[in-house]
């Protein structure tokens, strides 16, 4: 992981020095300590074309839910034990390419985890649905990749993960991560977890929400719901913020 700005300013420095106003100056960039080692030619070659990734980043597949069981263990060990450690939660996190993966391993780990739980709804709608051909069933079935889900289940000591810019100034931005410290029926407490706000205490909101897309349904989906995601898993866009 790397700040923002040093990847632009590395951007820049490269156009600068070739000259072309291509990313990083057209040259490729390799980035991550497993692939230095490999270009560098410490990992071992299986056959000539292929590269034997190191156990220490792997786990063996048998079926789907013992792995994913396996990957839970391996990322969040003793999680029973070691919830209550914000540094032990902040730390660490499981990272995937589909919003319906994250979904389903957030959901297991939920489980796993200590605490009081607290459940909160969605409000959704369809704007100017006058003849109500859109139920409300079927409005809290959707799925979008940038708004929070219709059911949050959250737990006291659970880390969430920001979706939307609110407080910029005070460390509430897009992908900010934090800690649940305790709910009521419209508000939730939370700690900033990360960051130079790191330590702060700030109260979270049910605010209006619509998809970034707007042509994404044939209608206006609009909802009201915190904004925040469970964050024990996460996408990978998502992580970069």
């Amino acid at each position: 992981m790397a700040k923002r700005q040093a990847v632009q300013a590395l951007d820049r420095i490269m156009q600068d020095i070739t000259g072309v106003t291509l990313p990083f100056g057209g040259k490729i960039m390799v980035m991550g300590d497993f692939l230095l080692r490999v270009g560098d030619g410490d990992e071992e070659i299986m056959e000539e074309s292929f590269i034997r990734i190191p156990d220490d980043m792997a786990i063996a597949y048998t079926d789907k839910n013992k792995s994913k069981h396996d990957l839970i263990d391996a990322i969040f060990p003793f999680l029973q034990i070691n919830g209550a450690d914000s540094n032990y939660i902040i730390s660490r996190a499981i990272l995937s390419t589909k919003n319906e993966n994250i979904d389903e391993i957030n959901d297991q780990l939920i489980d796993r985890f200590c605490g009081d739980e607290k459940v909160y709804y969605s409000f959704d709608e369809a704007e100017d649905d006058r003849n109500n051909f859109y139920p409300m069933e079927f409005l809290n079935s959707l799925t979008v990749s940038d708004l929070p889900l219709h059911y949050l289940r959250l737990k006291i000591g659970c880390p969430i993960i920001l979706l939307r810019n609110i407080d910029p100034s005070n460390g509430l931005c897009n992908g900010t991560i934090l800690i649940c410290r305790g709910f009521q029926q419209n508000v939730i407490d939370a700690e900033i977890a990360i960051g130079q706000h790191a330590g702060k205490r700030v109260f979270l909101q049910r605010i209006p929400l619509c998809p970034s897309e707007d042509n994404m349904f044939p209608f206006k989906l609009k909802g009201k719901q915190f904004p925040v995601w469970l964050s024990f898993s996460m996408t990978i866009n998502k992580a970069q913020g």
